[in-house]
């Protein structure tokens, strides 16, 4: 990817982007975007059988995030209105509809600071974070998923989905936010976290485990529920401060930084926010 500022970088942007397309593809097809800055990472959650249901699940939430990669995801966004919701839910349905697609999806867009919003990409998955929309609607994604790959018809109408409350979830992995986010491998010494029914933790670690290095460095997701953004923020500063990992280097103590600064806690996040503002201060 490659941003022209101008007219004038047009033409050098276009020749490096397709200098690296053909090296790393075989070819140097390239497109033109409209480039938003200080955009938000909205995506729908969508739901779709073969009888021709479909409903969307409401939005989640991903501009924290740190090169492209998703660090905290809530729904619902601290941005939509109830209109945007409905528009950008109503163009996911649509979406998946027009390809014909089953199962679980996730359809992405971008959010402008002036309310512009335009489609991504559709993830035909389960997607990491998909446990905050679970939390705000009751439905088990992971459940519709299996029935739809059975054959079975969505048990239920847009209209009856409901939104409750508010949910965040934190990625923690194996890095040192203090060594540039290196990667930590090695073996978790002791490890314990809480379980009670205002978090869930999703993880594979147990104390003897060890973090190999040839993976994915995520190692828990961290998600909690709250009647509103305020509360379950406050409960997931509790469950990291609470939660124990020894052995190797995490990011939880960044997380906690996250969630402690004013532009996040007023919901004034964008995708550019951690690299730009947020890191260039940011002390371990």
């Amino acid at each position: 990817m490659r941003v022209a500022g101008s007219p004038d970088e047009l033409e050098k942007m276009l020749a490096t982007a397709q200098a690296e397309a053909g090296a790393a593809f075989g070819r140097s097809d390239v497109y033109l975007e409209k480039y938003l800055d200080r955009a938000r990472h909205v995506e729908i959650q969508v739901l779709a059988d073969a009888h021709g249901n479909c409903v969307y699940l409401g939005e989640r939430d991903c501009s924290t995030q740190r090169r492209h990669q998703k660090l905290i995801e809530e729904s619902p966004s601290p941005v939509l209105t109830a209109d945007l919701r409905r528009q950008m839910g109503e163009a996911a349905v649509k979406t998946a509809q027009a390809v014909g697609y089953r199962s679980a999806g996730t359809v992405e867009c971008l959010v402008g600071e002036d309310g512009f919003w335009c489609f991504m990409e559709m993830n035909t998955r389960l997607q990491v974070e998909h446990p905050v929309t679970e939390m705000v609607t009751g439905v088990d994604i992971v459940e519709q998923q299996l029935r739809i790959a059975q054959g079975h018809p969505l048990a239920f109408r847009q209209v009856d989905i409901q939104y409750r409350g508010h949910a965040i979830e934190c990625r923690i992995t194996a890095e040192d936010p203090a060594r540039g986010f290196r990667p930590c491998p090695g073996l978790i010494e002791r490890f314990s976290a809480p379980n009670n029914a205002r978090c869930r933790v999703d993880t594979h670690l147990y104390g003897g485990y060890r973090v190999p290095s040839h993976y994915d460095s995520l190692i828990a997701k961290v998600i909690t529920h709250g009647k509103d953004r305020a509360t379950a923020i406050g409960q997931m500063d509790v469950i990291l401060r609470t939660m124990q990992i020894e052995g190797i280097a995490t990011t939880v103590p960044f997380h906690l930084a996250l969630l402690a600064e004013p532009a996040f806690r007023d919901g004034k996040v964008h995708t550019q926010f951690v690299e730009n503002d947020f890191l260039p201060t940011y002390r371990s």
